[in-house]
């Protein structure tokens, strides 16, 4: 650090990785330290509002990390969690998010979101915590995302969601059941069964 009178909120943001504003704060980093440390380079800006130390190795998965940190009730969805659990091909162009519904829709600059509202029950099942680059970041499963890909295959097309059955019912550790409850909870069982009596 260049001078001694930050270390102790360096050593702040050290311990938790990267912070939201607010949560610094309340950690005891007052606003204008964060803004003076951001301006001599010792801590860098993620995105609006996440600050990181600059000599802190960047983000592994940044566009997760941020979202997570910014939405905090969003879970990883559709192409955004294929993409994650490496059963799909294509790159996504903005994160996919599941939100429960009643909430406003969420304003982030960056990265981009899409965000999608769910039933409590559609919103809860196959929730899965990942840590990434020390944050806790919710994802869906892979049996609730084929699931998921399959319930919304007008919004990302139907070669995603058959694409993603096909690599999830190739994989040795593919648990079929639970699968199909997954399916049955977005009430697509009757859609999806067809494809994977096919690929047994």
């Amino acid at each position: 650090m260049k001078t001694d009178k930050f270390q102790p909120y360096a050593k702040i943001f050290q311990k938790h990785g990267i912070l939201r504003r607010v949560e610094a704060i309340k950690l005891g980093v007052p606003e204008y330290v964060i803004y003076e440390m951001v301006k001599r380079g010792d801590l860098v800006q993620e995105a609006r509002g996440l600050y990181r130390l600059a000599a802190s190795d960047p983000l592994s998965n940044p566009d997760l990390v941020q979202v997570s940190l910014l939405i905090p009730k969003s879970v990883v969805f559709l192409i955004s969690a294929l993409y994650f659990h490496r059963l799909t091909t294509q790159i996504p162009r903005r994160v996919y998010i599941a939100l429960p519904r009643g909430i406003a829709y969420p304003k982030v600059e960056y990265p981009p979101v899409k965000a999608f509202f769910r039933s409590a029950k559609q919103y809860t099942a196959g929730m899965e915590e990942h840590t990434l680059d020390g944050v806790k970041v919710r994802i869906y499963s892979r049996e609730k995302t084929v699931a998921d890909c399959f319930k919304y295959y007008k919004q990302i097309g139907k070669d995603i969601a058959l694409e993603a059955l096909k690599d999830y019912m190739a994989d040795a550790s593919r648990n079929v059941s639970r699968l199909m409850e997954c399916a049955r909870i977005n009430r697509v069982e009757k859609f999806i069964l067809p494809y994977v009596e096919t690929l047994l």
